[in-house]
């Protein structure tokens, strides 16, 4: 069965629909978890066009986007870029930032392709492990990334509007 989706690399004329999918993606996946004001001055912030933007312009980012192979729709994306997180971090870490498909195509292989290019493209990058942060209570989310062999490796405080929430934060070394 050919996938309903196709992955390639982002550029800078789709900071627009990273944006979209990132807000829609964002929304789905925690409406009902965090208040809707916090949702959306969180969405604002940090999904907007010029947050895309500046993860696309930086040469130490990579930017994936995936679009339904029929009229490029955007439906997920991931972003790996230096890691910002609580615990020691080496020259051969990256972060990925982001991972997220529409609930839609969850089941579909989308998010474990995602997750497949995102382990290569840190490989390219030189990177020796991926971190991760994501939030504690996000149970399916915990499951598919120990799926795909990362395991726990701390945790941090993360704020959406006024609330403070748990992370934990996985790790996984990549072989060469």
């Amino acid at each position: 069965m050919t996938p309903d989706f196709t992955l390639r690399r982002a550029a800078a004329e789709d900071a627009a629909a990273l944006a979209l999918v990132g807000a829609a993606t964002f929304l789905d996946a925690f409406a009902g978890i965090l208040d809707g004001p916090d949702i959306v001055a969180h969405c604002a912030a940090n999904n907007s066009a010029a947050a895309f933007g500046k993860w696309l312009g930086d040469g130490g980012s990579v930017v994936s986007i995936a679009e339904t192979a029929t009229g490029g729709a955007p439906v997920g994306y991931t972003v790996l870029t230096a890691p910002d997180l609580p615990i020691a971090i080496g020259p051969g870490d990256i972060e990925l930032k982001r991972i997220y498909a529409l609930s839609r195509f969850h089941g579909t292989g989308l998010g474990g392709a995602l997750m497949e290019l995102a382990l290569d493209d840190a490989r390219r990058a030189g990177k020796s492990r991926v971190l991760l942060g994501v939030y504690g209570e996000n149970a399916r989310a915990r499951a598919f990334y120990e799926r795909h062999g990362f395991t726990l490796s701390g945790k941090r405080d993360f704020r959406v509007g006024a609330t403070v929430h748990q992370d934990v934060i996985y790790a996984r070394a990549l072989n060469r």
